[in-house]
């Protein structure tokens, strides 16, 4: 069976699992890609291998191996695992002919529709784990007095002034993720925030916010609009697409609603500017995030396994 009928197979197959899902046509060769088949029970499977390199100084590098090889896959057939499972054999003999072993730095990633269950124990059985999440949530466009006011709560666009407060609440963020393999920390990580994070500030449209919990800054959250979004939009069906790229409150104020209130202010902006879907990256395994997103109405869409190191 060849690339395209294979790519036909995974659409059909795929259009009864989530009506999120974007169109997904049959797999183009990049540069330094490999090409991967394999068939089984009358199942097949076509697969493309990419490896990409970070810096460890990027600012791409915490959110990632410095070495990956990601596995892209379309499934066909009845039994879609067994597709898989022959297709991740041909991935693994490819893998340790060109990742060094033991290397935590290189790293295997397969992402899959959340939805499509079948492959899952096949995975599991190789080292793969359910790391990392790009969870969805459709437009829900609020009446013109926006979101509920949260008593003691003030939202307001960050300032110059509000650097060291953001940078701190960045590192804070990404130290407490860096438990459930999400986020590496790196050396520098606190200069390379605060450059990033410099950009934001003062924009007359504003992408970050302070929320200030009885006038003490404690959270803040970071929004991409649909025309900055082009990285990631062709993860979803839908035309114009929001990313909330980081929301974080200080430990003291956890539970006391600043988070929730940054959430939906971040909503009402995507609503007011017509957004039809939002997309965000969490850490699966986060017991604090996972039922906070889905509280505000995100679900799976994309799911990130892994294993790290590639070869062991």
């Amino acid at each position: 069976m060849n690339s395209h009928a294979i790519a036909a197979g995974h659409a059909e197959r795929l259009a009864t699992v989530d009506a999120l899902l974007p169109e997904m046509p049959a797999l183009e060769p990049v540069e330094g890609s490999v090409s991967l088949s394999a068939t089984a029970d009358e199942s097949a499977a076509a697969g493309l291998s990419v490896r990409t390199e970070a810096g460890p100084d990027s600012v791409d590098s915490p959110w990632r191996a410095l070495v990956e090889h990601r596995l892209e896959a379309r499934l066909t057939g009845p039994r879609p695992e067994a597709a898989l499972d022959a297709l991740l054999t041909r991935w693994d003999e490819h893998l340790m002919a060109v990742a060094p072993p033991g290397d935590v730095e290189t790293a295997a990633t397969v992402v899959r529709p959340s939805r499509d269950s079948p492959g899952s124990a096949e995975l599991l059985r190789r080292g793969f784990a359910p790391v990392l999440v790009i969870a969805v949530r459709p437009a829900d466009r609020l009446t013109m007095t926006g979101p509920p006011a949260t008593p003691g709560v003030h939202i307001r666009p960050a300032e110059a002034d509000d650097l060291e407060t953001a940078v701190g609440l960045e590192l804070e963020l990404q130290r407490y993720d860096a438990q459930f393999g999400s986020v590496t920390l790196r050396e520098g990580a606190k200069e390379a925030i605060a450059a990033d994070l410099s950009k934001q500030l003062g924009r007359e449209n504003p992408t970050l916010w302070i929320a200030e919990l009885y006038g003490r800054p404690l959270g803040m959250v970071r929004v991409q609009f649909p025309d900055e979004t082009s990285w990631i939009c062709d993860r979803v069906a839908a035309d114009r697409v929001g990313y909330l790229s980081s929301l974080a409150v200080a430990e003291p104020a956890r539970s006391s609603g600043v988070g929730t209130a940054l959430a939906a202010h971040a909503h009402q902006v995507f609503d007011e500017c017509g957004t039809e879907a939002v997309l965000l990256h969490h850490a699966l395994a986060n017991p604090r995030s996972t039922p906070f997103w889905y509280a505000q109405g995100y679900r799976p869409l994309w799911t990130y396994w892994q294993r790290r190191p590639a070869v062991r």
